[in-house]
């Protein structure tokens, strides 16, 4: 008796779908012109065939805006939905998988390894090439000259000779030509160290801040499949998330978000209510976007993943 009246129920949305589509004078196919979907979609209603339309949510998202299309009641429709149709879970296997991000912390310790390994042989090496054996006074090696590096110095300019009859003026011009060639050393030096221009230093550029987390919080309505990913590609959140519940997640923006039942969904970023716009929806009242590090709610591009 209790299959007969869930029968007769589920049969009811089909019937109830479809008289309504014909008491407005739409055709199958104007009714999913109307609705941005597929003809299957609104075919396999009426047929109550909703195994074809995937996951749970799916199906509830599609009832719904048909019901609003032709003036049904949505919530009566649900409700005979739910009671007679067991949960379907979501194929995990057809929702893309984030790219895992390798950890170059894992690299950093056998880095310091080795580094602190060449230190070490370096200073032991220093250390040996200072602790020679003192040389005995006798010995070969103790007469051997020491080498003398040459000093470099600049040339000093040699004064033009100076004709002069006598002794006394001749030597008087001597001993004033060394002193006046050294100043004029000292003024060359001295104006090619004015002339020459200051080292500039190179400064490093200043590192971008990094961005500080960003606190997300769900809150469910209804039945919702969420995926959360923060700007290192780390999962934040992977689940279905239950009617009149709320998850609160952190990680560090942008924030990648994917809404399996939108309008079952509202969002609060750090503390301040952000409603999901509707440029970010989709015909299947799935929503995919980017949380800023603004706050605000954008668009995901085609290539940005999902």
């Amino acid at each position: 008796m209790s299959g007969e009246t869930g029968s007769e129920k589920r049969s009811g949305i089909g019937a109830r779908l479809r008289s309504g589509r014909e008491r407005m004078g739409l055709t199958l196919l104007q009714a999913a012109e109307k609705l941005h979907v597929d003809p299957k979609v609104v075919e396999s209603l009426e047929a109550e065939r909703f195994d074809a339309l995937g996951a749970a949510v799916f199906v509830r998202g599609h009832l719904k805006h048909y019901a609003e299309l032709i003036g049904e009641q949505g919530p009566q429709l649900l409700e005979l939905y739910a009671g007679t149709t067991p949960p379907v879970q979501p194929d995990l296997t057809r929702i893309p998988k984030a790219t895992p991000v390798s950890d170059p912390s894992r690299l950093a310790v056998p880095a310091l390894i080795v580094l602190i390994g060449f230190a070490v042989v370096g200073i032991v090496w220093w250390v040996l090439q200072g602790m020679g054996a003192p040389v005995p006074p006798g010995s070969p090696a103790a007469a051997r000259p020491v080498p003398i590096e040459p000093q470099l110095e600049a040339p000093l300019s040699e004064p033009p000779p100076v004709d002069t009859p006598a002794a006394g003026p001749a030597v008087t011009a001597s001993a004033t030509q060394p002193a006046q060639s050294a100043g004029a050393n000292a003024n060359g030096n001295a104006g090619a160290r004015a002339a020459s221009p200051p080292i500039a230093s190179s400064d490093t550029p200043a590192q971008p801040a990094a961005a500080s987390p960003m606190d997300l919080v769900l809150r469910f309505s209804a039945d919702s499949w969420v995926e959360v990913y923060d700007a290192s590609g780390r999962r934040l959140f992977y689940d279905i998330g239950s009617a009149d519940s709320s998850r609160k997640l952190t990680g560090t923006p942008p924030l990648r978000v994917l809404l399996g039942n939108a309008a079952g969904v509202s969002l609060d970023v750090n503390g301040t209510s952000a409603p999901v716009p509707d440029s970010v929806m989709r015909n299947d009242d799935t929503a995919q976007f980017f949380i800023n590090r603004s706050g605000r709610i954008v668009r995901a591009r085609p290539g940005d993943g999902g």
